[in-house]
């Protein structure tokens, strides 16, 4: 056997909120590509289908269900966003430190919601 480190596993590691943020970052981006992605492209198919076709997908994008996939594609479009600069800043070398990374942690999600909040409340005013 060759004698090399061995790599940590997961019953070493502590789980904090800089490890669940970076998990959440990369399910907010599949779930962005598996279901933003195919929305997108059917609000798109139904503007250049007629008026018909953009009235049913109005009336479903308007239904509370609608409402939930499109306030919950917000919200994954905003978390996505703000730990993208996280992880972009990460990059650079900065923020590192234990107390930093934390707090920047912590705020992500809570960026994403009160943007979602703003966004939504914009849009519904």
């Amino acid at each position: 056997m060759a004698n090399r480190p061995l790599s940590p596993h997961l019953q070493i590691w502590k789980w904090g909120p800089h490890m669940a943020i970076s998990i959440l970052h990369r399910v907010t981006g599949d779930g962005m590509a598996f279901v933003a992605l195919p929305v997108l492209l059917w609000w798109l198919g139904s503007l250049v289908s007629g008026p018909e076709a953009y009235a049913n997908f109005s009336a479903i994008a308007t239904s509370p269900i609608g409402y939930i996939v499109m306030v919950g594609i917000s919200w994954a479009f905003f978390n996505h966003f703000a730990s993208g600069i996280r992880h972009f800043v990460l990059d650079m070398g900065a923020g590192f430190e234990l107390s930093q990374n934390k707090t920047w942690s912590i705020l992500c999600p809570v960026i994403a919601i009160v943007l979602t909040i703003a966004f939504w409340a914009a849009i519904l005013i």
